[in-house]
């Protein structure tokens, strides 16, 4: 079961066909979006789209983690991760898709 990935050339192309703008001003448009929450994310900001869902930045402290092959415990370093929380109305649709496809 292969499940096609959606690139950045797809939406692109989707918001070409659907608004009408030329595909170099689909192109940039799809950029500058991506571009605009990334800077948002990077300054500290969360970025929340309706109906979607939204992102945070979170911060991890250091902690102690274990090598699965040879068992030594290893310092896991301070670092900052990107969480994803899908909005009720996401998940609704993803489950009703699931329903129908008899998953």
């Amino acid at each position: 079961m292969t499940q096609k990935t959606v690139t950045r050339a797809d939406l692109a192309e989707a918001v070409y066909s659907t608004v009408g703008l030329s595909r170099t001003e689909s192109a940039e448009l799809v950029e500058r979006v991506l571009e605009l929450i990334t800077d948002a994310l990077v300054t500290g900001s969360n970025v929340k789209l309706s109906s979607f869902g939204s992102f945070q930045v979170r911060s991890k402290n250091e902690r102690i983690g274990r090598n699965p092959k040879t068992g030594e415990e290893v310092p896991i370093l301070p670092r900052q991760v990107l969480v994803f929380k899908p909005s009720n109305v996401l998940k609704s649709k993803i489950n009703k898709s699931m329903v129908r496809a008899g998953k």
